[in-house]
């Protein structure tokens, strides 16, 4: 018997850990705006979730390509920068690129998406327009508690919202679909793969390990509120279980050494366990670890560059 003996099961066990989530469904977008550069065209749309909230998102069309054409949905960081939200593909980082830019210029359509609390849903909270930022992401936190809910499976299941909207474009082959993200949106990466079986390809950047060996670490207040899902370290899952789920379709993990968000322990449990569930399955070459010597919480052009070749070869 594998390692994970029944996907599926496994799945709904991590459903349940996110509490009372709606099923997400196919939503009905309505375009904001839309612009043409010399190279793509950019829609802002916004569509509702399903439970009263409303997500606001871009799509980057890029030009001179064939359609329908491999796409991407490209997940925000967090690092306190809330005000940034989805714009954090289309503006120039620290690393020097426009990750969803740059990804589109590669040949990807890609779809990136505010998150509760971040963008234009900065004062999406119970008090509106009274808090922002770090308040509204912790309001929203007790908010969903009291609903049976989580934040993090609310913020999952808006990623999987706009993950079926994406499907549904005209301009988007539905079988070539990957999933990239920096820290918060790295996470939001490995659990989308691992969720969604559609998503044939992922690349979780900068946040990678096991729940277990960062509590052990006590740098809890490293992570903010969004991190916590009640019962994780008692359900007997940990992150090589989520990482494994993604069997046998293609996965890339790209992290520094000396990440005090993500210390090495976990990431070699995570890898030893993952690396078995993939030869189970006749997959071991599908999964790939880049790990970078004495780099901390960083987003280096080598793993905006890594990702962006990854992508081309299996999308």
């Amino acid at each position: 018997m594998g390692l994970i003996a029944n996907p599926q099961e496994t799945r709904q066990r991590l459903w349940r850990l996110l509490g009372d989530i709606p099923a997400p469904g196919l939503p009905q977008a309505t375009l904001l705006a839309r612009r043409d550069e010399a190279t793509y065209s950019l829609e802002h749309f916004s569509f509702e979730n399903g439970i009263g909230d409303t997500i606001y998102g871009y799509l980057i069309l890029p030009r001179a390509i064939n359609y329908p054409a491999p796409a991407l949905l490209y997940h925000h960081e967090h690092g306190g920068k809330y005000s940034l939200g989805k714009d954090a593909a289309i503006k120039i980082r620290e690393n020097g690129y426009a990750p969803g830019l740059a990804l589109a210029e590669a040949g990807f359509v890609v779809m990136a998406v505010d998150a509760y609390g971040f963008g234009q849903r900065e004062h999406q909270g119970p008090a509106g327009l009274r808090e922002s930022g770090a308040a509204t992401e912790l309001s929203l936190f007790k908010h969903f508690l009291w609903q049976g809910k989580t934040l993090w499976g609310m913020m999952l299941h808006d990623d999987l919202t706009a993950l079926a909207y994406l499907k549904s474009r005209s301009e988007v082959d539905e079988d070539r679909i990957g999933a990239a993200g920096m820290s918060l949106g790295a996470s939001r990466t490995t659990w989308v793969g691992a969720l969604a079986e559609s998503v044939k390809a992922v690349a979780p950047i900068s946040q990678m390990t096991r729940y277990r060996d960062f509590a052990d670490a006590g740098n809890l207040a490293l992570h903010a509120i969004y991190y916590y899902v009640p019962g994780v370290l008692a359900s007997g899952l940990d992150m090589e279980h989520i990482v494994a789920l993604t069997a046998p379709r293609h996965q890339l993990i790209l992290t520094g050494d000396s990440d005090p968000l993500s210390p090495l322990s976990g990431i070699h449990r995570v890898m030893d366990f993952a690396r078995q569930v993939y030869r189970e399955q006749g997959a071991e070459d599908k999964l790939e670890l880049l790990l970078y010597e004495g780099v901390a919480h960083a987003y280096l052009p080598a793993m905006m560059e890594a990702a962006r070749d990854f992508f081309r070869r299996t999308l």
